[in-house]
């Protein structure tokens, strides 16, 4: 099967993880994607938490599986860009690309002559794409942000999600509003290349942490940029119905249920979790007796599902036609048989480590070679067979390598 980029070139220049990740479903979708790092690496590399377990072997406990995840089926070129000869080097790269993706901030696109209007000169069909924290126009556009300050800070999203107005500001899992961000980045982009390739005109797209963070809570935005009150924080006690919660069982795993109206199962939920002698009490009859006893019906609720595991129970609930959910820990995802069903943590093969499981990108096409390509490149590892293809000669590379204007890497692609 075809892949749906296999004839895309793409040059990225960026690190960390928000625009790498982008990076990585193009080239999970086929695109060939040349990563350009700076001589020392993408300041990514070797930060990502090592693995614990004492069975797996030495070389799988020492390889970076968090930055292969953003940067796998890549490949690397190292350049210094501050060097005009190496800035220069990357421009005739552009000239040979589709897609041209940044996480640059203006001046620095500017600088290296990076920018839209010097690449579009270059090559007038190019997609231009550039992902920041905060745009590329604004006050803070000179601003660098991160997912924690730009996505969860700025954007209202840690505040929100505060337990009560008095909680804790929550700390978010490394990159989810990174690989937030870099799905929107993807869709900017082949919306870009479609218009491209049916005028013929270059196209110059862009978005940021802040601007998608903003957008994941539009339900919310909607009424508040209107009339501009505080969002309300609700503890557990304090949410409207009985059967939009979430609680724990009897092993200390938690479930969520989510069924409105909660008219429309609250007898149900009550036969299922065997407390049915509160469906008639007067003090739960109906759902504004239910809000106004919140708190002594969560206690009940909680005594009762305290008699059971989260899987005894889970089985309970599907047979009654609850709508639920397990809350379940990060580790226990990748062995559920749903996400398993899904070839969510495919396999990748490593010359040197063997196979191991990533995470796959959130599409599946049913006629397409959608996967992982293959590992994370190591840095700079096919910088000279990227400009072999770009006719560049072995002299002409010798030279760029000796002057410090480009890294050849130890594991060259032949």
């Amino acid at each position: 099967m075809t892949a749906p980029l296999q004839d895309i070139t793409v040059i990225e220049v960026d690190s960390y993880m928000a625009a790498p990740s982008a990076g990585a479903i193009l080239a999970d979708l086929g695109a060939n994607v040349i990563k350009v790092e700076p001589l020392t690496g993408d300041p990514m590399r070797g930060l990502s938490r090592p693995i614990k377990h004492d069975e797996l072997s030495d070389e799988i406990k020492g390889y970076d599986f968090g930055f292969d995840v953003d940067n796998r089926g890549k490949r690397s070129i190292a350049v210094a860009l501050d060097q005009p000869a190496g800035a220069d080097l990357v421009r005739k790269l552009v000239a040979g690309a589709d897609i041209f993706m940044c996480n640059l901030l203006v001046k620095r696109q500017e600088k290296f002559g990076l920018d839209p209007a010097t690449l579009l000169a270059l090559k007038p069909d190019l997609v231009h794409a550039t992902l920041t924290g905060y745009g590329t126009t604004g006050p803070d556009a000179w601003r660098p942000g991160y997912d924690v300050t730009a996505f969860f800070g700025r954007s209202g999203l840690y505040d929100a999600q505060r337990e009560g107005d008095a909680g804790v500001v929550p700390m978010a899992r490394p990159a989810q509003g990174d690989h937030t961000t870099g799905l929107a980045m993807v869709a900017s982009i082949l919306a870009a290349l479609r218009l491209a390739e049916k005028s013929g005109e270059g196209q110059v797209v862009e978005t940021s942490l802040y601007e998608t963070a903003v957008w994941t809570q539009a339900t919310d935005y909607a009424v508040t940029a209107i009339d501009h009150a505080p969002v309300r924080r609700r503890a557990r006690k304090e949410m409207l119905a009985i059967t939009a919660n979430r609680f724990p069982c009897g092993d200390g795993k938690w479930v969520v249920f989510n069924m409105m109206p909660d008219a429309a199962f609250w007898s149900r939920m009550c036969q299922a979790i065997e407390i049915e002698e509160l469906i008639d009490d007067e003090r739960f009859v109906d759902s504004r007796s239910r809000y106004r006893n919140m708190d002594t019906l969560i206690d009940l609720v909680d005594a009762a599902l305290a008699k059971r595991s989260r899987d005894e129970w889970g089985e309970i609930f599907d047979k009654a036609g609850l709508i639920w959910g397990p809350v379940l820990a990060l580790h226990e995802v990748p062995q559920d048989p749903h996400a398993v069903e899904l070839g969510m943590f495919p396999q990748i093969e490593h010359d040197d480590i063997g196979p191991y499981r990533t995470v796959n990108i959130p599409m599946r096409f049913a006629t397409a070679d959608v996967k992982p390509q293959g590992p994370a490149p190591q840095l700079g590892e096919h910088t000279r067979a990227i400009l072999s293809q770009a006719g560049f000669d072995d002299s002409a590379i010798d030279a760029m390598t000796a002057e410090g204007v480009i890294g050849t890497g130890s594991n060259q692609e032949k």
